[in-house]
Order: structure tokens, then sequence, then C-alpha cells
């Protein structure tokens, strides 16, 4: 079973974890430089619920995002 929300196809997006260097600006410094790069993965927040789909329930992965909106029936 994927790492998904199942209304709204919600998954694991790419993006960078940034290494920084040096003191800020607004506290004195010369500025802080990035020196390193790193991919990673935000997840989105899963939660596994039972859920009513089609008259039947069933426990699944419902991201927080789709359960506030009210987009699923709570079993």
């Amino acid at each position: 079973m994927p790492k998904e929300c199942i209304i709204c196809k919600k998954t694991a997006i790419p993006g960078n974890k940034y290494k920084r260097r040096g003191m800020i600006k607004r506290k004195g410094g010369a500025g802080s430089k990035i020196v390193g790069k790193t991919l990673r993965r935000f997840y989105p927040n899963l939660q596994r619920i039972k859920i009513n789909l089609a008259g039947t329930v069933k426990r699944s992965l419902v991201c927080t995002c789709c359960i506030q909106g009210g987009k699923i029936l709570k079993a």
C-alpha cells in the first residue's frame, strides 16, 4: 500500500535541506552562507482511520486536510 491519501492522492514531495554557516546579518554578522544541500522528502500528515467508502467500512490512510475538510465519512 503506497503512502498516499486515499481521497486526494497526496504523496511525498522532494525538497532540499540546507546547511548554513555564519552569523545572520540581523544578529550583527556578515550573513549566512549555504555550504551544502541535501535532498530530502516532505511527507503528508497521514492518519490510519476507519472510513465509510461506498457503503463498506475500510481502514485506510487519509491526510489531515481531508479529515478536517469533511471530505470523508468516519465509520
